[in-house]
């Protein structure tokens, strides 16, 4: 049983603080891969922290569960985390997220997505990413937009 899970049993459906990470995944052509997930909104491969692990460690183990790709070297753009992340999810948890958004353009293996989680994975061009792109996404890859834009 996960982290969070044993968590529930114990607090119900109080809010949480929960530590987790995000990755903006690069191809070679300076699209973004996004997940379009089960819940028909569009976000990036990523999840909650478990026991032990560090944020680099949960970026990595989402991002193979999540897509089936292995990721090289990862760049911390920015954390996020306060009023505008606290959630309810569908079954009334409530929690408040500190996201670690990570970027990489270091990609190995073949996407398969988890159809636990995911109705598809596809690569997008920053200037043209999903109308629903769920608020949070939009917001974890505004710093890589922002790099984008000081690189050029």
């Amino acid at each position: 049983m996960d982290y969070v899970s044993e968590l529930r049993r114990l607090v119900g459906h109080r809010p949480l603080i929960l530590p987790g990470a995000v990755v903006i995944i690069v191809n070679e052509n300076g699209e973004i891969l996004l997940q379009h997930r089960t819940d028909g909104g569009w976000g990036l491969p990523g999840g909650l922290m478990e026991l032990g692990e560090s944020l680099e460690q949960t970026a990595r183990r989402e991002v193979s569960e999540e897509t089936g790709l292995r990721i090289g070297s990862l760049q911390l753009l920015d954390i996020f985390s306060g009023e505008d992340y606290h959630l309810k999810v569908d079954n009334g948890d409530e929690l408040y997220s500190v996201t670690a958004v990570y970027m990489t353009k270091e990609i190995d293996g073949e996407l398969s997505p988890d159809p636990k989680e995911s109705i598809g994975l596809s690569f997008f061009p920053a200037d043209r990413l999903p109308s629903n792109l769920k608020k949070e996404y939009q917001d974890y890859i505004a710093p890589y937009l922002d790099l984008q834009r000081s690189e050029q």
